[in-house]
């Protein structure tokens, strides 16, 4: 085998490593860039570049890098008990510990906890689960399950089937059936002219009940919802959205599932988003936030009414045949308990609720710029949707890639944010101060006007 001494990183991973949700040509094109190690709010490349993590990784890091508290939880777990599994009635003390705590915090009388390793693996859960419990209950034709257009849910077949973008069906032959899509409670895109919120709120339910009653609600088992949209550009629900939307779902005893793995934990300023959004889960999908990213962990809530028919069930159907060589695996639970016990001791919650009014208006204070067409967020959490013309809300043509050479430019400066198309996402570590919100505004800012210097000619020509 050859030396790979005279190569960087970068090329290295160029050489070795096929990368998740890339581009590969431009990646080709472009190179890698490394991380080397992280601290608090910043991290650093290869060549000693420092960052301000504006998106906390993906979503996730809430307590920031380099806590102490966690890889110590860590190794002494590892000392302790490395591994076990949860398979045939076995298990550790780390899992049933965060079952425990996750039960007492959930904002619903959650019963049992399954756990998996990532988000994509609890919302593949969700889907099995929802349609083992209608088979128990005698009710196999109701199958179907309803998201969002623009709804991220993973990436599996069948959460990336629940997933509404389109980079996650094509070529994949996705999505497959019983999935069905609704509209997304995007105000600023989907809203008519003079529609109040309340009203748009109402027309989504409609919307909703129509397609269920086109569908036949014997054969719908659950909607599916983020309480805060992420990937599909931070899409804040409009008002009375949920209570509206959950009338509907009462009416044909069709399941809620809280798609909490962005939400949860605190981003919203809340613990989690169905508190925020006034959202009544009958299940609930935890991750990202659940562990800070240090280990990779998730986990599905349900009530006691689909236990009691898992369990009713289990006399006839035998073993219940899912689940993961690495559910509730004790380095993971440990780590993710001492990530929650650190969101509590360290008042990240509230935290983010008050430091999220300056955030908002930070971001907020965007929207005269010739560029933004709307500003949006709640906590610790928000988005710039860029447009050509702000009067019509006129796009960019995608060929332009407006929002990734602005990504790019803040990069420049010190700054990671994520471009979703020509919305430009925020979702900083709850640990961030107001002087440090303050400087990544002022760093993006600067990124903003290079921005629209660059494409000044092509605004409402685009």
């Amino acid at each position: 085998m050859s030396s790979k001494s005279n190569l960087s990183l970068g090329e290295r991973d160029m050489d070795a490593m096929f990368h998740p949700t890339t581009h590969i040509q431009q990646h080709r094109a472009k190179g890698s860039k490394v991380f080397t190690h992280a601290e608090g709010i910043h991290i650093w490349d290869e060549n000693q570049n420092q960052y301000i993590e504006g998106m906390s990784g993906l979503w996730c890091t809430a307590v920031g890098y380099g806590e102490k508290e966690l890889s110590d939880a860590a190794a002494r777990q590892m000392n302790k008990l490395s591994y076990s599994h949860l398979f045939n009635g076995r298990s550790n003390e780390p899992a049933i510990l965060l079952a425990e705590k996750l039960k007492e915090m959930a904002p619903f009388a959650a019963s049992k906890v399954f756990f998996g390793h990532s988000g994509s693996d609890a919302n593949d859960t969700q889907i099995k689960l929802a349609w083992y419990y209608n088979n128990a209950l005698g009710r196999p034709r109701k199958k179907k399950i309803i998201s969002r257009q623009r709804s991220y849910h993973g990436v599996g077949f069948g959460s990336a089937s629940m997933t509404g973008l389109a980079s996650s069906h094509t070529g994949f032959d996705l999505p497959f059936a019983p999935f069905l899509r609704t509209r997304c409670p995007d105000y600023y895109r989907e809203a008519e002219a003079g529609e109040s919120e309340q009203a748009f709120s109402s027309r989504l339910a409609e919307e909703l009940e129509s397609l269920i009653l086109a569908e036949d609600p014997d054969t719908i088992a659950a909607f599916i919802a983020e309480p805060l949209m992420g990937a599909g550009g931070v899409v804040v629900p409009p008002q009375g959205y949920f209570e509206k939307i959950q009338i509907v779902l009462d009416r044909y005893d069709i399941l809620l599932i809280d798609d909490e793995v962005i939400c949860g934990f605190g981003r919203t300023g809340k613990m989690f988003g169905a508190e925020t959004f006034h959202i009544r889960p009958d299940t609930m999908s935890l991750a990202k936030a659940l562990s800070s990213g240090y280990q990779p962990i998730s986990a599905v809530l349900i009530p006691e009414k689909m236990y009691q028919a898992f369990l009713e069930a289990s006399g006839s159907k035998g073993i219940f045949g899912h689940g993961f060589t690495y559910s509730g695996h004790p380095v993971c639970a440990a780590v993710a308990l001492r990530n929650i016990e650190l969101i509590e001791e360290r008042g990240l919650v509230p935290r983010a609720e008050h430091l999220g009014v300056h955030f908002q208006s930070r971001l907020r204070d965007f929207s005269s710029h010739p560029l933004v067409g709307d500003a949006r967020g709640v906590g610790l959490i928000g988005a710039l949707e860029l447009v050509a013309d702000k009067k019509t809300k006129k796009v960019f043509s995608p060929g332009l890639a407006v929002g990734a050479d602005l990504q790019a430019r803040c990069e420049q400066y010190g700054l990671i944010v994520r471009a979703l198309g020509d919305t430009i996402a925020f979702c900083p570590p709850l640990i961030i101060t107001e002087a440090q919100i303050d400087e990544i505004f002022d760093r993006f800012g600067r990124a903003l006007d290079e921005t629209l210097s660059h494409f000044r000619h092509k605004i409402n020509g685009a």
